[in-house]
């Protein structure tokens, strides 16, 4: 995904110059071709993100439209204040990329594990938090957030679904995208691991006749009640999926949509991250397999939650450990 960004923020720096593009110090390589076609709409500010966020807000006041990008947690948890109270505060029009969400960089440990910053993100006044599931997506949401007014968060994936969109089939912030048809069950999943939903979805439809409606929740802030709601009136029930935990990320934000519009999926399933820091080391897949979100682990929890919901029964609360 962190390609697709590069592609699409070129494109908008060559056609705008308002557009600029702060680093703190990494994308070598990934950075260099824009760096030599716009060096006055790009700056490198080394080590020291939280300077970055500040100086980001500067530039968007006087008029610029100013991207922050880092690895996971450093531009986002490290910077919340700068964020809170120079961006958001002041309506500013930067745009936090956090390249790494979920266990991306599994192996570097938990100082790169971006698993709550979802939850955290979403909690602020006025910004806007997007987390694409493929390629297509984080192209469009590129664009999107740049020209939407005030503080965004996006957050990018290593990994990625498959493309799913149709000629005629719009990215527009806010509104979940379909990415499978189905009236059985509700898969809700939010980035890279759309791909995981999307698999298990094709499974159980295959070994099972079980037709699941798979949707890509790609903005997390403001989230789509609409989509929602046909969830709950349309399906059996609803499973949601992240790569992140599940105290305040996407389940959570699906619960309180429920919760406030008075809907009653007769299932409701959370899958994520439960326990606390992961003190296990590995590639982004294995890291998956040991929490219980590789397509295995949520095959079985989708089907199990799926027949307790045929059954008329209340489902456990599931989920990753």
């Amino acid at each position: 995904m962190r390609d697709s960004f590069i592609k699409r923020v070129t494109q908008l720096a060559a056609r705008d110059p308002r557009i600029m593009l702060l680093t703190g110090d990494l994308g070598f390589g990934v950075l260099t071709e824009y760096a030599k076609a716009f060096p006055r709409q790009y700056l490198n500010v080394g080590v020291a993100e939280q300077n970055m966020t500040g100086l980001a807000t500067g530039l968007a006041l006087e008029g610029r439209i100013v991207f922050t990008y880092s690895i996971a947690n450093f531009p986002t948890l490290r910077c919340l204040e700068q964020i809170r109270n120079d961006a958001c505060y002041h309506g500013a029009n930067v745009k936090v990329v956090a390249i790494g969400g979920g266990f991306s960089y599994g192996a570097l440990g938990i100082s790169h594990h971006a698993t709550e910053d979802l939850s955290i993100m979403r909690s602020l006044p006025e910004i806007t938090v997007v987390s694409p599931g493929d390629r297509w997506e984080a192209e469009e949401a590129t664009e999107s957030v740049a020209f939407t007014p005030g503080a965004c968060y996006l957050r990018l994936d290593k990994s990625f679904a498959p493309e799913t969109h149709q000629p005629d089939d719009p990215f527009t912030l806010g509104r979940a995208r379909l990415a499978r048809a189905g009236n059985d069950l509700t898969l809700i999943a939010t980035g890279g691991i759309l791909g995981v939903a999307l698999r298990v979805a094709d499974r159980l439809a295959e070994e099972l006749l079980i037709e699941c409606r798979v949707l890509s929740m790609h903005t997390i802030s403001p989230i789509d009640h609409e989509a929602i709601r046909a969830a709950c009136a349309q399906t059996a029930g609803i499973v949601t999926l992240e790569e992140h935990t599940v105290r305040g990320g996407l389940g959570s934000a699906v619960a309180e949509v429920c919760m406030d519009e008075h809907l009653l999926p007769r299932l409701f399933r959370r899958l994520g991250l439960r326990a606390g820091f992961s003190s296990i080391v590995g590639d982004q897949q294995y890291l998956r397999t040991v929490y219980g979100l590789d397509g295995e682990s949520v095959y079985t929890a989708v089907l199990d939650a799926f027949l307790q919901a045929a059954q008329g029964k209340k489902a456990p609360a599931g989920g990753a450990t």
